[in-house]
């Protein structure tokens, strides 16, 4: 079995865990609301950001200085004891990193091409910074350690799929420990890009309401640790599937999702009346939650806890699975009560399947819980973490 022993994150809900965990249970996220500079042309609109002073990148690596790599720098100063610890303790050879994203350091990309059209200088570019690999390299550098290293980019499963490459990597005895995760930063084409398809919501995000109109972005990073060494908390399930059924619409009956959460329950040996709690994609947009409602009651029924918590943080894009996996472990590490559904400015899409979408927190009965995401291209992931 293969556990979670620290976890490390920023999001729109705080800067570290504990305030992460603080503002969970508050249903508020300080660093969601109306931002300019981002939608063109000159448009506000709400978006998840990270209000905190980030670390400073070494001169030494200079080329890997962009905002994406100082969020994962900040995710890993807060599980640094323990990665240390696991560097001393297996050697710099047996330490594996895992990342995801989806843009990387693209914005430092966009602001390098800004400024040469204009004929200004920008001596602090380089390419390494928007390559989709840089994230793994960096941290790899960062912390002078020579196991496996690479970079997964699949849409908004990215670090979902990183999670679980994390976890074959121990299992198949190639790594010792994994350090596994992602980021994503606020950036203007994946904004631009989603409200050319007409899906940002002009206004926050209001996942399986009835006046739902698309997503709100995010920005975050989470990294998690794992290690064959028993936690309180173990990874027990992962799925993962692709239907490739459309590049940016969900298959309509949720087929590869379906695929990917019953592949996760098989790999833990569970059946579905033991999840305690499903943190769903639950993006906001017309067709994905109409999508999900549809899988989770075919699969759950009508009565397992579920919500989607993208309205405290955003889509967060190539970080959400690591992020709301992040989420997932507080909730069962220091038993916070499960997150509600926001149904206070719209009310709940009744023409949606019934599945059990929580109106209000409760507490968690069952210490296993489930997190899904569902990518473009038919990329699905779905994960299983629970008490050891």
């Amino acid at each position: 079995m293969i556990y979670i022993s620290a976890v490390g994150m920023l999001n729109a809900l705080g800067n570290n865990v504990d305030e992460i965990a603080q503002n969970l249970v508050l249903n508020q996220a300080p660093g969601m609301y109306e931002r300019s500079g981002w939608l063109q042309p000159d448009k506000t609109c709400c978006l998840g950001g990270v209000d905190a002073e980030l670390p400073v990148i070494p001169d030494s690596l200079f080329q890997h200085n962009s905002r994406n790599n100082r969020l994962l720098l900040a995710a890993l100063m807060q599980i640094k004891p323990q990665v240390d610890e696991a560097i001393a303790h297996y050697g710099r050879e047996r330490i594996a990193v895992i990342m995801g994203t989806s843009t990387s350091g693209l914005d430092e990309g966009d602001q390098h091409v800004s400024r040469t059209m204009h004929q200004q200088p920008n001596e602090h570019y380089h390419y390494y910074q928007q390559e989709l690999g840089d994230p793994s390299r960096f941290l790899a550098s960062y912390l002078n350690i020579n196991g496996p290293a690479f970079t997964l980019s699949t849409a908004c499963s990215s670090s979902s799929r990183a999670i679980i490459s994390g976890q074959r990597l121990i299992e198949m005895g190639l790594a010792d420990v994994a350090i596994v995760g992602g980021a994503d930063t606020l950036s203007r084409m994946p904004i631009n890009g989603f409200n050319s398809l007409e899906s940002i919501s002009p206004t926050l995000c209001a996942p399986f309401c009835e006046d739902r109109r698309g997503i709100t972005i995010g920005e975050a990073s989470a990294l998690l640790l794992l290690t064959r060494e028993p936690q309180p908390i173990a990874l027990l399930g992962v799925g993962e599937s692709s239907d490739a059924w459309h590049m940016s619409a969900p298959h309509p009956e949720g087929k590869g999702a379906i695929e990917a959460i019953n592949m996760a329950l098989r790999n833990a040996g569970l059946s579905p009346a033991e999840v305690g709690y499903i943190n769903l994609h639950g993006t906001g947009t017309k067709l994905n939650d109409q999508m999900e409602s549809i899988v989770i009651n075919h699969i759950f029924g009508e009565n397992t806890p579920c919500s989607s918590t993208k309205y405290l943080t955003g889509h967060t894009l190539g970080a959400a699975g690591a992020c709301e996996a992040g989420l997932c472990w507080l909730l069962l590490t220091r038993h916070l009560p499960l997150p509600a559904q926001d149904f206070s400015r719209s009310g709940r899409d009744t023409s949606l399947p019934a599945c059990g979408l929580l109106t209000q927190s409760q507490a968690l009965k069952k210490p296993i819980v489930m997190s899904n995401s569902f990518a473009f291209g038919g990329n699905n992931t779905s994960l299983i973490l629970g008490a050891a």
